[in-house]
């Protein structure tokens, strides 16, 4: 049985947390989604799999239609977590951006571009 859910223990807030995923996280872009991720390593330990998502002020100015689209991005890694962990590792932090002013249309667009970008992750 498939686990579909987004608990608390894996939602990035910590500031340090977050700060560490800027310093030393690998940038990937696909599309209009770009992540920055970290994985477990000796130098930089991580508890288990962490993920926030972010959109941009300067491309969107209404907080509805920033909202709309982080809804839609953390649907997509509700809905294609074993995937998220097949291709980036299952102790990662990871936080996911929308880098186009464009709004997207439909939900399937946002998760083609998901599971693209994790597919990607897994050739390389």
């Amino acid at each position: 049985m498939t686990d579909f859910t987004y608990p608390r223990a894996e939602k990035l807030k910590k500031n340090t947390e977050i700060s560490l995923l800027f310093e030393k996280g690998k940038w990937r872009t696909n599309g209009n989604l770009r992540i920055i991720i970290l994985k477990d390593k000796p130098s930089t330990p991580v508890e288990s799999t962490k993920f926030a998502v972010s959109v941009s002020k300067k491309y969107f100015k209404r907080a509805v239609h920033r909202n709309r689209i982080k809804r839609l991005l953390r649907e997509c890694y509700r809905l294609n977590k074993e995937l998220f962990k097949e291709s980036f590792g299952d102790k990662t932090m990871a936080m996911l951006f929308w880098v186009s002013p464009e709004m997207p249309e439909k939900f399937q667009e946002v998760e083609t571009q998901f599971i693209k970008l994790c597919k990607a992750q897994q050739k390389s």
